[in-house]
Formats: structure tokens, C-alpha cells, sequence
């Protein structure tokens, strides 16, 4: 099964126009402080002009719950990424109120952080590196055996996705500063490769 592939960090209508081509299976919106963070009206537009078959995901750090479930409620995402500190309990009262699936993002540091999650009531882990939206891998050996799907984060290109999915068996990939150009936008060629690449 090819592996699932999430571009991140989209801010601009052009940026759309290139993933409804390219097809990748998600994309994110950052609703957290990023040079990449967009408002709920911005996230609104730029959904309304996502092709139907790619689910956008909202990437929020220890974001009081009632605004995350606002933007699922009025249909400008479909998945919810948590990126900060949340824990276990702040987990199962999202899960309480709503259906859409929950991705909780973990720093890779040592071996086990992995599977210390991995009963978590989130669907998805994310793992990436300490701090996340580094730009940088993590040593992929710490992963171990891991039952929950996982995305697999930091430091992706088109240069080394085939060796990080072969290495690591992920469900998903996830990348933003790997497709973007020396200005920080993100760039149609390096987004096509990267797809291409997620076999």
C-alpha cells in the first residue's frame, strides 16, 4: 500500500491550486504560532478551494479545545493534529466530543517515547523531532515496533522520503520547510517529487 503523504504549513490560494494537481492525501493548516499560521477566515478559503478527496488537518499547540472544535464543527478541518503539550486527559474529552480523528504529535528522543503512546485514545501519533517544525530528522532507529500508525516528520524531502518509508514502514509522511524554496513558499516542483517519492 503506498504510504499516505501530508503536505503542511499551506498559507496561499497558489499553494492549493498545486496540491488539487499533486494529490497528496492531507494537507495542514497551522493554527499555531508559525510564520506559517493563518487565521480561521484564511484556513476558510483555503479549504473551500481544496480539491474533495484531501482532508485537511489543523495543527493547533495546547489550544483551548472550543476553538478546535469550532473550526471541525464549521467544516474547515477534518482531522485534528495536536502539537503541544496535551495530555491523556486533555485527549479524552476531545475524543468525548468529537469524531473526527485526533493526531497527537510526539518528540523522538530516546527509544520508548513511541510506544508510551502507544495506547493513547488519539488515532494517529506523529513523530518528529524534538521540538517539531525543525526542518530536522530524528535518528529513525528510535522508533522501535509500533502498532498505533504513525506519521512520520521532521527534516523530510524529496531527497530521503523514499529511504525514511523504507526504513520505517510509516502509515503517513508529513513535510512543509522539505518543499519549500529558498523563500520560504512552498514549491510546486518539490512538492511533486515528493509525492512521486511515497511509495
Amino acid at each position: 500500500m503506498q504510504t499516505k503523504a501530508k503536505i503542511c504549513g499551506l498559507t496561499r490560494l497558489t499553494d492549493i491550486e498545486v496540491v488539487n494537481a499533486a494529490k497528496p492525501d492531507y494537507v495542514g493548516f497551522v493554527f499555531a504560532e508559525s510564520r506559517r499560521k493563518v487565521t480561521p477566515s484564511q484556513a476558510r478559503e483555503l479549504k473551500n478551494a481544496l480539491h474533495k478527496t484531501i482532508l485537511a488537518v489543523g495543527v493547533f499547540v495546547n489550544e483551548p479545545q472550543e476553538n478546535i472544535l469550532a473550526l471541525v464543527n464549521d467544516g474547515i478541518i477534518d482531522i485534528i493534529q495536536l502539537h503541544g503539550t496535551e495530555d491523556e486527559s486533555y485527549i479524552l474529552a476531545l475524543r468525548a466530543k468529537t469524531a473526527a480523528p485526533i493526531i497527537k504529535a510526539i518528540p523522538i528522543q530516546k527509544a520508548g517515547d513511541a510506544q508510551a503512546w502507544q495506547n493513547t485514545a488519539a488515532d494517529y501519533l506523529l513523530l518528529d523531532h524534538k521540538g517539531g517544525g525543525t526542518g530536522e530528522t530524528f535518528d529513525w532507529g528510535l522508533i522501535g515496533a509500533l502498532a498505533k500508525p504513525f506519521f512520520l516528520a521532521g527534516g523530510l524531502s524529496p531527497e530521503n522520503i523514499a529511504l525514511a518509508i523504507s526504513q520505517t514502514k510509516p502509515f503517513a509522511v508529513d513535510v512543509s520547510s522539505g518543499v519549500e524554496d529558498e523563500n520560504g513558499q512552498k514549491c510546486r516542483d518539490k512538492i511533486y517529487s515528493f509525492i512521486n517519492s511515497c511509495i
